[in-house]
């Protein structure tokens, strides 16, 4: 019998303890994600298709289970990856498009014939949509997996979790990626302690003040008027975003997922855009406190994000759970703690008696890839968290060195 995991996560911050747990023997792995990013062509990307959610963490985890050494899945990963070169025109990605269709295209042939067609019927549904003339959109430095998943929802009438769900059966992914949401368009901003505003989820990943954040909010549109906000003191401009704030339902497969679940990872990632708007999501708090069976571990980032600058550990999980709307851990929202030994400031505080934080195990190792400072190893993470929720290890634990 299978064990459910399910797991928060973001774009890369997580994948090296995804890709570990897809190899742990009998591991059902689901990866809740939010769709409200806004970078750059990702940002173009929803401008141009007024109700569309970001599509870039749900591509980027399509990537966990291609293998570059099968030349058919690294194929894939190619399509997914690939970036629309400056001068790019709609009639360059309608002749590629034509070129997929018949395998003609350089480097693709690999390409099973399933996915190839796939991939070229959504993005003839991106195409008809540019030929519409419903707006100009600029090409250049599109991922071509983006615009694959725009064009599967337009196909499916708008469906934003309809076309997660095809993109994850076009490119053959093992994982269940859900949106933690019905598929509402929202955005995120926020409101920093300095009474800084960060406007969209753009800026609140980008370098900034070491200032906190104080508040963060999910919005029906973007904002328009920055000017007019900036000019008010911080307590209006709190209750004007407030009173914007958007109504999303939340996705009842992600709220399945999360109740069914025998371990709960709360994984590393950007916390303002890739986690906490996840937690805030209707319904999320309520799955995760009907769940009493499951080892609920929260995983504290190595690396220091923009958004949290300066935070300890302890700092980290504080945030998480009062987004997560049990602020003391009553509920036991978070069982455990794993933290990385050489963090810094961020071992048990010392007032933690017994290696225990707000009812919650604090457990520290050494769980840094030595190849990649800064990010977790998969192998050393999912060893301690398999072990807490009683599964089976997919590999030994290597030997630091």
């Amino acid at each position: 019998m299978s064990a459910q995991v399910a797991m928060f996560s973001g774009g890369r911050g997580g994948a090296a303890i995804a890709r570990e747990l897809l190899r742990a023997p009998g591991v059902r792995l689901t990866l809740l994600i939010n769709g409200y990013d806004n970078g750059m062509s990702t940002g173009a990307l929803r401008r141009f298709l007024p109700g569309m959610l970001g599509p870039s963490d749900f591509r980027k985890n399509l990537l966990l289970h291609l293998d570059a050494r099968d030349p058919g899945q690294a194929a894939l990963a190619a399509v997914l990856e690939h970036r629309l070169p400056d001068g790019t025109a709609p009639r360059d990605l309608a002749a590629f498009v034509g070129a997929l269709a018949v395998d003609l295209v350089e480097g693709c042939h690999a390409l099973p014939r399933r996915p190839r067609l796939a991939i070229a019927r959504d993005l003839t549904a991106f195409l008809d949509r540019l030929g519409a003339g419903a707006g100009r959109f600029d090409l250049a430095d599109c991922a071509l997996g983006n615009l694959v998943f725009a064009g599967a929802y337009l196909r499916l009438e708008s469906d934003f979790n309809a076309a997660v769900r095809a993109c994850a059966a076009t490119f053959g992914s093992p994982v269940r990626l859900l949106n933690v949401t019905g598929g509402e368009n929202a955005h995120l901003a926020a409101l920093k302690e300095d009474g800084r505003l960060l406007a969209d989820e753009a800026e609140i990943v980008a370098p900034q003040d070491p200032a906190p954040i104080s508040d963060l909010f999910l919005l029906r549109d973007p904002v328009r008027d920055r000017d007019a906000l900036e000019a008010m003191p911080a307590a209006r401009v709190r209750r004007v975003l407030a009173g914007r704030r958007a109504e999303v339902s939340p996705n009842p497969a992600a709220l399945a997922a999360i109740r069914d679940a025998r371990l709960i990872v709360y994984g590393p990632g950007t916390p303002h855009s890739s986690l906490y708007p996840s937690y805030l999501t209707p319904g999320v708090a309520q799955a995760v406190a009907a769940n009493r069976a499951a080892a609920k571990v929260l995983v504290v980032n190595i690396r220091e994000d923009h958004d949290v600058q300066g935070l300890t550990a302890s700092d980290h999980v504080a945030r998480a759970l009062a987004h997560l709307g049990d602020p003391f851990n009553e509920r036991r929202t978070v069982t455990h703690v794993l933290c990385h030994e050489g963090a810094g400031d961020r071992a048990v505080p010392v007032d933690v008696p017994e290696g225990t934080w707000g009812r919650a195990r604090w457990i520290t190792a050494d769980l840094a890839e030595p190849a990649r400072p800064g990010t977790h190893s998969g192998p050393r993470t999912v060893r301690v968290l398999t072990a807490l929720a009683g599964l089976p290890a997919a590999t030994p634990l290597e030997e630091a060195g």
